[in-house]
Parts: structure tokens; C-alpha cells; sequence
């Protein structure tokens, strides 16, 4: 399996959360992994969700930093539709050079929810992640056609976490997809979650669990997955 130029000046409208690495981050043993989380469609890197995720891949993965951001469709504010992932895969590409540039020698994770344009970006010849982590990948179109052409080229090694009940990403076409896949991959399923893994009070309370529970062990499967691909 696999594992990856001086800070470009931030565009205009580039909203990226990370700092400058600590000291202590500095000397922090190089297995932990610098993690470069994209958001989807309708939600900012500000949103509850994405701190709650960005914070629990931070310390099941041990992470030296979870680097998020906005695309330029979402910080300048205007709502509107986002434009197709593709368009979105250079300005993707240039946070994480300069996320890795700040932090070289650490295993590189890319990490989005739904749209987040991870899998594209893997497909670059100058980045080279360790692994991928697919929140909740939109598999199935608005035409009800399956858009796996990204994951059937992918050669990194991809973690899904998938809500029972999502929509946009019927199982058992997953479980076709990565049958047909070059790379390893590993998929969590979140029981009853939808499409942000949000799981109903009322199935919480017949399983006598809680929404917490299902998403740290979403987190620690992800965790093993990347420990595996370290081997």
C-alpha cells in the first residue's frame, strides 16, 4: 500500500483551518497521520457536524491535525448549488500541499463527507495519500446511475462509513462497487443512519443506544482501518 512545496499565498475567498504545526506537534512520532477533511454540499467546515467528526478523527486516529476548509462556493457566502466535484479538485489539491508542507513525513488521510471531492483528489500524481475515508459517499446520481468511475480508478485504499438508510448510496450497489475495485477497501455501516448518520430516537431506544455510541464505533473502525494500512 502506499503512503506523500512552499505554502502557496491563500486565495481570495479561502477559508482553511489550521495553524502553524507546535513544537509539540513537531516532535510527535511520524505514524500519526495529518488528516485534510473536506465538507459536502450544503454545509460549511463551521458546522456541528464537521467539528464533532473533525474532533473524534483527531483523537481515535491520534492525528497530529485535521485540516478543514471551505470551498470558494460556500465562504463567499452566496447559497447557491455547488459546482460539480470536479471543478473543485485544484483548489482541493492546493490545501493539502500546503498542509503537507507543514507537516512532512506524516501518513497523509483524506477524509470527506458526501461531495467532498477526496477520491478525485487521491487520483493526482503529485499527492499521495495513505488512505481515503468516504463519510457517507454519494454513489447513487439524481438519474438513480451509479457514479463509481472515480472509485474504480482509485489505486489507495478506501474506507466507507455508510448509514443503513442512505439514499444516495443503496448497499448493496457499494457492495457491487467495491467488488469491482483495484484497492483494498473497508466499509462501517452506521445501523438505521441517513445520509449524515443521524439514526431515530425511536430505533435508539429498541437497540438501547445512542447516537454517540454509533459514531465512536464508526471512528474506531476507522482507526483500525488505518492502523492496517500502516502494516
Amino acid at each position: 500500500m502506499t503512503s506523500s512545496p512552499p505554502p502557496k499565498r491563500r486565495r481570495k475567498g479561502q477559508t482553511v483551518d489550521t495553524e502553524s504545526p507546535s513544537k509539540s506537534a513537531l516532535t510527535q512520532d511520524n505514524s500519526s497521520p495529518l488528516i485534510v477533511f473536506a465538507h459536502g454540499a450544503g454545509a460549511p467546515s463551521s458546522s456541528d457536524w464537521m467539528i464533532r467528526w473533525k474532533e473524534m478523527l483527531k483523537k481515535a486516529l491520534n492525528a497530529v491535525e485535521v485540516v478543514t476548509f471551505d470551498y470558494p462556493y460556500m465562504s463567499e457566502g452566496k447559497r447557491r448549488s455547488p459546482p460539480k466535484a470536479e471543478k473543485l479538485v485544484n483548489f482541493h489539491t492546493n490545501v493539502v500541499k500546503n498542509a503537507v508542507s507543514k507537516y512532512p513525513g506524516h501518513p497523509l488521510i483524506l477524509a470527506g463527507k458526501s461531495m467532498g471531492s477526496s477520491c478525485m483528489v487521491a487520483g493526482r500524481e503529485d499527492i499521495s495519500p495513505l488512505l481515503i475515508v468516504c463519510l457517507g459517499y454519494p454513489l447513487k446520481g439524481m438519474n438513480g446511475a451509479v457514479r463509481d468511475e472515480t472509485l474504480l480508478q482509485l489505486k489507495v485504499p478506501v474506507m466507507f462509513v455508510q448509514g443503513t438508510k442512505d439514499g444516495l448510496c443503496p448497499l448493496e450497489k457499494l457492495e457491487a462497487v467495491r467488488k469491482k475495485m483495484k484497492t483494498m477497501s473497508g466499509l462501517h455501516e452506521i445501523e438505521s443512519g441517513d445520509h449524515s448518520f443521524k439514526i431515530s430516537k425511536k430505533h435508539l431506544q429498541t437497540k438501547g443506544s445512542t447516537q454517540e455510541e454509533a459514531e465512536d464505533a464508526a471512528v474506531q473502525a476507522i482507526a483500525s482501518f488505518f492502523t492496517r494500512s500502516l502494516r
